[in-house]
Parts: structure tokens; C-alpha cells; sequence
């Protein structure tokens, strides 16, 4: 089951579960300082959500990746995986699309005033000074605190709607927290100011960057290099292979994992350490021993928001500038639109682009379940439902699903993985979970990227980095400035509150 560039004698060192931005970060750090690491990838392809689908020479960016970070670490690291010339300095833009109108995001009182009518945006102003002389009462969730800043209309008409699909809930079930992260420092006030005295490149409010990097054949590029770097430097990454177990023993911790490779064939590999960028609720259940059954319980309790792209190809002439648009519209499921060609035009092809059509979905819902063919078919008829293309423009078209993109934080997952982190620290110390699923952290690249580096750093220098303190809204890359935050440290960019369903209910799905 070996790979062509798998040593003849390899000691046994770290195996890393996944290789996604953190995994192959891992096994990149580890074997550029002579430790030996062996990456195992379930999938065929690399990069995780930050991956780069390929469909008949069509490269499509999972989820728009723009590479800007406040981490020097980071940054650096970027630009030793792939050269200068390999990065593209793209404008930044995107807006939102509502009642047949697309309006600048963030919002800008001109643009704003325009398209709403000097009426409705007359509404909208007085709305948002009521907000301030009545505040709502409850600001703990996401439509409370939104209100408070914009006024009920502007939350009605830029939030509520486009939040409410990628979350597939009422915006009163999120938490406030999710909305301080991700629109933290902005307000119509903001909003006004910007647009009368604006200055470049902002990075006090969250989405004011101008422009940023972007590998020219998409962030897979990254880890595609990545990969043939890790395997020069004499480890190893083997796809199409799972871990089905790792191995534990009183006292030592991991010992080994148990992994079937493409063709079946199961085989038992040594391990040091254990680097798991896998959801951490699956690394739970495949530990064996198994875990105390209160673990396994915590593992249970854990879940994710799934998702997946409907890329259309279309004429040049019917893309848009943005990288993408934010759909505003309940009469359509689309919850956002790329246009690739925007991002790069070594995506896309001569006189063609490539539109992106992303849906909010949970594994085994009706949209999961659509065959691509349905899945396109969709896309075409949302697309000119919109009026973003004519009939008749849509010429080919694919599906992209993702699993487990998003981790959700509900009333329970933090004693969930409370529970988990204390069972992984007293046993299997040597098991060292990294990034988004890994950690069950709502994390971008960069920071899951932190969190692989510190870990790879203490496996080789027995160094004692505590990953799980590392924080996003800290340095958040594109707020930076004030460190203060209204989140707890350490919780990262921090994602919804989800009610549970109560036992009765959960029965009858």
C-alpha cells in the first residue's frame, strides 16, 4: 500500500489524519525539520474545504478563499510553498443582491440611498435612529443585536433573509456572538462615514479590505504544492486511505493507527504522535480502546452545517465583477454566487466563466440527495429566476458537495468538547487535534494553519503551546487593531447558537 515516494525504511513518527490546510501544514513544518510524517487523506483530493475542484479543466473554489492574514507565521509560510509569481493581487468586491438591485457590501449610504429610493431609505434612517433611542430589549441574539446597529428595516432587508439559509434557523436562535465576529465595528453610522470620508484598505471593519492574494489556479494550488513539498521532504501523503482506528494504550497513549487503503487492503502503522485535523467527533469513536461511554456520548453531541456548489458555465459577458454576491432573495435557496473569473482567470477559459452557486445544505437533506443533474438544473432555473443570466446561457454544469464545512456551536457543544478535550489530555496526550473540524473551532485556513504550526512545533522541540488558546477574533485578518473582544478567549470566530430538538422530536426525523 505504499506510495511510490514512501521510504524503504520509515520510523515510525507522525501520522497525520487528513490533509487539509492544517494537516499538510503539520506534516510540512515536521518533515522540513527532519521528523518523519505520514499524512493519510480519505478523499482523492487535497485541501480539505480549502480544496480546488476540477471538473472537465474548470478549477472551482470551495467556499472563496482570499489569502490576507495578520499572522506573520502564516503569511510567511504561504509564500515559502509557492512562489511569488504564483500569487495574484485581486480586488476585493462583493454585494449584495435584493429585490432585483445589487447593493455595495459593506453598505455605503450613496449606494444605499440609490437603490432602496430616497423613500425606503428615508424608512430605513429613521428605523435605525428609533433602534438607538429604543433599543431592543434582548441583544443576545443575532436579529437583537443586528437591530440595535442598523435599525429593524436594514435588518430586514441585508441580514435576515441570507443569514437565516446558511444557517437554515430563525436569526433569533443565533447567537450574538457570531454576529459581533462577523460584522464587529460596523454600523449604519459606520456604514455613513465610510462612504463620505473613506480611506484605503480599511481593516477595522470586518470585509473592508480592498484587495488581497490568491494563488492563480486557486487555493488548491496551495495544497497541491504543499503535498509534492511534504513527499520531496521525505514524508509521505496517501489518498483515497482512512483511518479506521487509532490504537491507545494506559500510559503511553497512541501507539499506532489502522488504515485501508484504496484497493481494501488494512494495515497497521507505528505512530509517535497522532496529528487530527479529522472532526474530532470522529476521531472519538475510532479510538480503540474505545472511549469512556460519557466520551462517546460528547462525540454524539457534536454537529456540522454541510455544503455544496452548483458551478454553471456560462459567457464572459454574463459574469459580474464581485468575487461573489450574497443573495438576499427568499424566493430562491441560493444562498451566495461566485463568479470564478473574478477571483482569477486561470480558473475559468478563454471567452467562458464559471459562476458558483453555493447552497447551505445538512448531509441527507433534499438537496444533498438531488443527483447533479437536478442539482443543475436548479442552479440554471434560480440563476434566471434572479435575472443574473438570460435563458439559454448556462452550457455545462457541476456539483461540489462538502462535507462537514461548518461546525456548529449549540446549547451543548462546549460541555461536548469540554468533555472530549479533558479525555484526550488524560490518555492519549500524544493525539494533538488541529484546525476547524479538528478542533470543532469555526476557523479560516490561517488561523487552522497557527494551530498545526504551534502543534508541529511542540512534537519537535517539546515545546508546550496550548493550540486551543490560539484565537481568531484576536488578530482576525481582516478587523486587526483592537484586541479587545466581546467572545471568550480562546472559542475563535465563533459560530451559532442552535436549539436542540427535545427527545420526541428528534425521534420522528
Amino acid at each position: 500500500m505504499e506510495s511510490s515516494n514512501t521510504p524503504a525504511e520509515l520510523k515510525p513518527g507522525t501520522v497525520v489524519i487528513g490533509a487539509g490546510p492544517a494537516g499538510l501544514t503539520a506534516a510540512y513544518d515536521l518533515t522540513k525539520h527532519g521528523f518523519p510524517a505520514r499524512v493519510f487523506e480519505a478523499d482523492d483530493v487535497v485541501g480539505g474545504i480549502s480544496q480546488t475542484a476540477e471538473r472537465d479543466g474548470w478549477r472551482f473554489d470551495i467556499g472563496g478563499h482570499r489569502f490576507f492574514t495578520k499572522v506573520a507565521a502564516v503569511e510567511a509560510l504561504w509564500h515559502e510553498i509557492l512562489p511569488d509569481e504564483d500569487f495574484l493581487l485581486r480586488p476585493r468586491m462583493s454585494r449584495i443582491f435584493y429585490r432585483g438591485q445589487l447593493f455595495d457590501y459593506p453598505l455605503k449610504a450613496g449606494n444605499a440611498l440609490k437603490g432602496l429610493g430616497v423613500f425606503e431609505a428615508a424608512r430605513c434612517i429613521g428605523s435605525y435612529f428609533w433602534a438607538r433611542v429604543r433599543p431592543p430589549k434582548d441583544q443576545s441574539h443575532f436579529e437583537g443585536w443586528v437591530t440595535a446597529r442598523f435599525g429593524r428595516r436594514l435588518f430586514s432587508i441585508f441580514f435576515k433573509t441570507y443569514t437565516e439559509k446558511v444557517w437554515g434557523m430563525k436569526t433569533t436562535e443565533l447567537q450574538a456572538d457570531w454576529a459581533a465576529q462577523r460584522i464587529k465595528n460596523l454600523s449604519l453610522m459606520a456604514a455613513i462615514k465610510n462612504a463620505v470620508l473613506p480611506s484605503r484598505n480599511q481593516k477595522d471593519i470586518t470585509s473592508l479590505i480592498e484587495e488581497f492574494q490568491y494563488p492563480k489556479y486557486g487555493p488548491g494550488m496551495m495544497w497541491e504544492t504543499a503535498t509534492d513539498k511534504v513527499r520531496a521532504q521525505g514524508g509521505t501523503v496517501e489518498m483515497n486511505t482512512r483511518v479506521e482506528k487509532v490504537s491507545w494504550e494506559q500510559g503511553k497513549g497512541a501507539v499506532s493507527v489502522t488504515v485501508a487503503g484504496p484497493d481494501g487492503e488494512v494495515s497497521q502503522v507505528p505512530a509517535e504522535h497522532v496529528v487530527s485535523s479529522t472532526p474530532i467527533s470522529h476521531l472519538v469513536r475510532i479510538m480503540e480502546p474505545a472511549a469512556p461511554a460519557e466520551v462517546i456520548a460528547a462525540a454524539n453531541d457534536l454537529r456540522y452545517r454541510d455544503f455544496l456548489t452548483v458551478a454553471l458555465v456560462v459567457p464572459e459577458k454574463d459574469g459580474f465583477p464581485d468575487n461573489w454576491i450574497y443573495i438576499h432573495s427568499p424566493g430562491v435557496k441560493v444562498g451566495r454566487i461566485q463568479n470564478f473569473g473574478s477571483w482569477s482567470p486561470y480558473l475559468v477559459k478563454e471567452g467562458r466563466t464559471c459562476l458558483g452557486l453555493e447552497y447551505f445544505v445538512n448531509e441527507g437533506d433534499e438537496l444533498w440527495n438531488m443527483t447533479d443533474e437536478e442539482l443543475v438544473a436548479l442552479g440554471t432555473a434560480e440563476l434566471e429566476q434572479l435575472g443574473l443570466t438570460k435563458p439559454g446561457s448556462v452550457e455545462a454544469g457541476y456539483a461540489v458537495r462538502i462535507h462537514k464545512a461548518y461546525p456548529i456551536y449549540d446549547d451543548r457543544y462546549q460541555a461536548a468538547l469540554d468533555v472530549i478535550r479533558a479525555w484526550l489530555a488524560e490518555a492519549v496526550p500524544n493525539v494533538h487535534p488541529v484546525g476547524r473540524n479538528g478542533m470543532h473551532r469555526y476557523n479560516n485556513q490561517d488561523h487552522s494553519m497557527m494551530t498545526a504550526l504551534l502543534t508541529a512545533e511542540n512534537i519537535r522541540t517539546g515545546s508546550t503551546h496550548d493550540v486551543w488558546e490560539v484565537n481568531v477574533e484576536e488578530e482576525y485578518h481582516e478587523e486587526g487593531g483592537d484586541s479587545k473582544r466581546s467572545t471568550p478567549a480562546g472559542t475563535g470566530r465563533d459560530a451559532p447558537f442552535m436549539p436542540r430538538q427535545d427527545a420526541g422530536e428528534r425521534a420522528a426525523v
